[in-house]
């Protein structure tokens, strides 16, 4: 939900770092090694030119483990380390908190991560929105890959709400938020990620929860 630079303006202070385990800190630092190599071949030689042999090979990986970690080469590009982190978040929030809240405070964290240059280098940030922009098998499986994180929101949401992950309400509302992070993201990345990653996602929960206003013609 790539994609991320200051907090949300009405994001609480920021929670500790969630603590992920050691199996989980090697799978993240292994398809971190496979993304920085994709990146640097991409550089040199474009994105269709790259195959997953040559990822593999500079990642000092299989073949077979990158098609573990990311089923296709689209995937390299498009997956990202925050899914877990806004579960794990989302889960800590209070339980009597509007789920709205909540949101904007786990998305905030997921942003201001992003940007820290944990995962990614802004130059690596730079080319993953430029190509999710640009190549269409990226931007398709990128909208195909929004299912995974909705699911995690539906379980997470169906808790808080003491319903059914499985209840059309809770899908659509899921759904309607990744759709939102996703769009905010999109926004950023086709105006070269200039402008406030975090202000595009405060103004898409807006709509979300405000509804889209009609805009008021100036007078002449």
């Amino acid at each position: 939900m790539t994609t991320m630079a200051a907090r949300t303006a009405n994001s609480p202070t920021p929670a500790a770092e969630p603590r992920l385990g050691l199996r989980e800190r090697k799978k993240i630092k292994t398809r971190m090694a496979i993304r920085k190599a994709t990146y640097r071949l991409v550089q040199e030689q474009g994105y269709d030119a790259t195959t997953i042999e040559q990822i593999a090979e500079a990642a000092e990986v299989s073949p077979s483990t990158v098609f573990r970690y990311f089923p296709t080469k689209e995937d390299i590009v498009i997956t990202d380390e925050y899914d877990p982190i806004l579960e794990e978040e989302l889960r800590a929030r209070p339980a009597d908190e509007p789920l709205t809240r909540s949101l904007r405070h786990v998305v905030a964290i997921a942003v201001e991560r992003s940007m820290s240059g944990e995962y990614e280098t802004p130059d690596e940030m730079r080319l993953r929105g430029r190509l999710m922009v640009e190549v269409p098998a990226v931007r398709s499986r990128m909208n195909e890959s929004m299912s995974v994180t909705g699911q995690m929101m539906c379980r997470v949401v169906a808790e808080r709400t003491g319903r059914d992950p499985g209840d059309l309400e809770v899908r659509v509302y899921c759904m309607a938020v990744v759709g939102a992070l996703m769009e905010a993201s999109r926004y950023w990345a086709e105006r070269e990620q200039r402008g406030d990653l975090a202000e595009y996602v405060a103004r898409a929960l807006d709509v979300l929860e405000h509804g889209l206003e009609h805009r008021k013609s100036e007078a002449p």
